[in-house]
């Protein structure tokens, strides 16, 4: 009988070496090696499978010529999802690994459940080791229907899930959660990083072997990242953050890794009581016609993806009461704030070094959009000179050190979102508008070149 043999792996990173190490040579983190148990190896669980499905054999692979290499567009599954089709680069790709990740309580077994059930053509086997079967159809039973093909397994031990998916043979498999489930090869306990990097492998390999698209659900530490190791979103194809603040009502996914479409769409939804709604036009939504008249609101017109996003920066400018001036910024880079303050003192002259400066994202969603910079900047001098900027006017442009707005992408879209909305004016980059015509849009296009023009411009 083969004895077990012990390693030291990487927490941070997998990196796996046959002696403790301080610093892991792979990522460079601290005392992030721990020992675990290698198992001698047996007959994977995988293997049974893939050897009944007849996808098993062991074929040798030889070079090919990349010209000789014959490419297809794979057919993508529709999930009947519009936000999640989006996200996804047009559907789901067949044998694709896709990991979804977010906070506790933040709705990813509802998102997953929610979609197998709209899609009433496919067989789905879901593998929960969190959730009993009674819970699982209580939560069914909330969503609009419940005529879907499902079976639900709760189950955490590998082996005993690639029984069920041998004897159910379905068309999409869930894992709800990657953290929950254990292999017999591996004696750790759950959620270690040898667990974890043994049964996203296999499951990895059963998915590309056969075809069928299978999805992980995943948790994240406090810091914010997916809980396990860094090789988890590496040996996946997809990795889906589903994010939001819990005392708001709107969810956002985005797509932080894609190997079959762009990481840079986003998908909307509004957590109600018979789950998640799409939100098709965010834009008014996020838009709250009560700020009529009041200081420090000013509307920016952003892009996240493809999609024009019209939404309030709200900033309050109050007088430092203990001494040391605060700086803080919710749904926007605090770093960023920093520096558009500075420029605001130094190229425009508005003293702002003892003042408390808030900046707030209002609807709870976090914007990347450097075209968010003037907005910024046109809200905290509305609140530092208590006047309020009109709501028929919004603005798009980014902010440089030197006091100029430089031009941002897609100001076309953004202008055509802006007068749908029924906006009558918008301050945009005056290089944005070269050899363009302004008869063509229904709103006033202002053109500024410096952050003085602008002030101006809203201000007088």
């Amino acid at each position: 009988m083969a004895k077990n043999k012990t390693a030291y792996v990487c927490d941070n990173c997998g990196y796996d070496s046959l002696k403790w190490l301080g610093r892991c040579p792979s990522c460079g983190a601290w005392n992030s090696f721990r020992e675990v148990t290698v198992a001698p190896e047996t007959v994977s669980p995988v293997h049974k499978v893939l050897s009944d499905a007849g996808a098993g054999a062991a074929t040798r692979s030889v070079p090919r010529r990349l010209s000789q290499v014959k490419a297809s567009d794979d057919i993508r599954i529709d999930t009947h999802d519009a936000e999640l089709n989006r996200v996804l680069g047009g559907g789901i790709v067949p044998g694709s690994l896709i990991l979804l990740g977010g906070e506790p309580g933040i709705g990813k077994s509802t998102l997953m459940l929610q979609t197998v059930m709209r899609m009433p053509e496919k067989k789905v086997l879901y593998c929960s080791g969190e959730e009993s079967e009674r819970q699982i159809k209580l939560r069914a039973e909330r969503l609009e229907n419940t005529s879907a093909d499902i079976y639900v397994v709760c189950e955490t031990k590998l082996d005993e899930i690639f029984r069920e998916i041998a004897e159910t043979k379905p068309d999409i498999v869930i894992i709800d959660s990657i953290q929950t489930v254990e292999s017999q090869s591996s004696d750790s306990a759950p959620g270690s990083i040898a667990q974890i990097r043994e049964c996203a492998s296999a499951l990895l390999k059963y998915a590309k072997q056969t075809g069928v698209p299978v999805f992980l659900i995943g948790h994240i530490t406090k810091e914010g990242v997916i809980a396990g190791p860094k090789i988890l979103e590496h040996i996946v194809d997809v990795v889906l953050q589903f994010e939001g603040d819990r005392h708001y009502l709107y969810r956002i996914l985005r797509s932080i890794k894609n190997r079959f479409g762009s990481t840079s769409e986003l998908g909307i939804y509004e957590m109600r009581a018979e789950g998640l709604r799409i939100v098709e036009n965010p834009s008014e939504l996020l838009l709250s016609g009560e700020g009529v008249g009041l200081s420090g609101v000013a509307i920016a017109a952003t892009i996240e993806g493809i999609r024009p996003l019209l939404i309030e920066t709200q900033a309050l400018v109050s007088t430092a009461a203990y001494g040391v001036p605060q700086r803080s910024a919710t749904g926007f880079d605090t770093r960023r704030m920093n520096m558009l303050l500075a420029v605001l003192e130094k190229r425009v002259g508005f003293k702002l070094a003892q003042k408390d400066v808030f900046l707030n994202i209002a609807g709870g969603i976090r914007v990347t959009d450097p075209a968010l910079d003037l907005s910024v900047i046109a809200a905290v001098l509305s609140s530092n000179v208590d006047t309020a900027i009109s709501r028929e006017t919004c603005m798009a442009g980014e902010v440089g050190l030197s006091g100029e707005i430089r031009p941002v992408a897609r100001i076309e879209q953004r202008i055509a979102e802006a007068a749908k909305l029924g906006f009558t004016r918008i301050l945009v980059p005056r290089f944005n508008m070269r050899g363009r015509g302004q008869s063509k849009y229904e709103i006033e296009i202002v053109k500024v070149g410096r952050v003085e023009d602008a002030l101006r411009e809203l201000f007088g």
